[in-house]
């Protein structure tokens, strides 16, 4: 019996883009001297164009199209890692459905599965994106390798090849809200990359806002290091050092210049805002880690389904 390769793109008003990219992959996998089957599994986060439609007929035309339509948008996080967990395959695929992952890169990402990896990367080494993006990217990358307690890839999405018994133990995690390239590393100790230019966006709109690239940052900050929480420790110690010195070097310059010294108002005011701030500095990082825990005990489902297709 062939093995079978699971391909999975998650999907978001990409209405522009679907049915280019399921010909493109269809042209890879045939075209290529592969002897394997091959699923192309589509998870829409509940789209508002017509992208749920285009991915019906495309099911309707070809039953190794499959796809799961979510009951809501449970974010560019949660959704994709569950139709990771869907696949069946000897081998599962990621890219994302923009192109930015160019469909051409899946044959040598099956190619190095075939050699051996369990896991292969897609990495991109350069970018047509914005550069002041790409600037605070790297810083980011920079930042978290410093803190982290496992050393994560550089220009890494998670998008790449997964062999079966990787997708098995992350089956076993049961994490409500992943982290995916650090849950890899935390399950094999080595994997294997593919380097690519990485394109510009050339249909449809990003959905990589500032606001879901600071959330994943914070994620991936909170999951893998317990640096902040030290920080805010460090912090609070040396904030009440530095109070009880000036507090003792202000009451010894008044003892003896009691006639002379005044104090005035704005040294006080500019020190209880700075207070302030620090303090709420702290509970911010501290509301972050609470957070991150009631979301692992509340344990809800990774994501509700209103439909699938093709699947029996």
């Amino acid at each position: 019996m062939k093995k079978l390769i699971s391909i999975v793109i998650p999907t978001y008003n990409e209405e522009a883009n679907i049915i280019e990219l399921s010909k493109q992959i269809e042209f890879h996998m045939n075209n290529y001297n592969f002897n394997y089957n091959y699923e192309l599994i589509f998870i829409d986060n509940c789209s508002t164009d017509n992208t749920q439609k285009i991915i019906k007929d495309l099911c309707l035309k070809n039953k190794k199209i499959k796809a799961i339509f979510n009951n809501r948008n449970f974010g560019y996080v949660r959704s994709p890692y569950y139709g990771i967990l869907q696949a069946q395959g000897d081998a599962v695929v990621h890219i994302c459905a923009d192109f930015q992952d160019p469909p051409e890169l899946i044959p040598q990402l099956i190619k190095k599965w075939e050699s051996g990896s369990k896991v292969v990367f897609l990495k991109r080494i350069s970018t047509s994106e914005n550069f002041i993006l790409e600037f605070i990217k790297k810083f980011f990358y920079n930042f978290i390798n410093l803190i982290s307690e496992i050393e994560l890839h550089k220009n890494v999405t998670g998008t790449g090849i997964y062999d079966k018994k990787i997708i098995f133990e992350l089956k076993k995690m049961n994490d409500p809200y992943p982290y995916m390239r650090g849950l890899i590393l935390e399950t094999i100790d080595k994997v294997d990359l593919v380097e690519f230019h990485q394109p510009k966006r050339s249909r449809g709109v990003s959905k990589s806002t500032f606001y879901a690239l600071f959330d994943y940052a914070l994620m991936a900050i909170i999951k893998h290091s317990k640096v902040p929480l030290r920080t805010v420790t460090f912090l609070g110690f040396l904030m009440s050092f530095l109070s009880f010195m000036i507090g003792i070097f202000f009451l010894l310059y008044k003892f003896f210049y009691w006639d002379s010294f005044q104090l005035g108002l704005a040294p006080l005011i500019i020190g209880l805002f700075f207070g302030i701030s620090i303090l709420i500095f702290m509970l911010g990082i501290i509301g972050e880690y609470v957070g991150c825990i009631l979301t692992q005990v509340r344990n809800h489902p990774l994501v509700s389904e209103k439909e699938r297709i093709n699947f029996d």
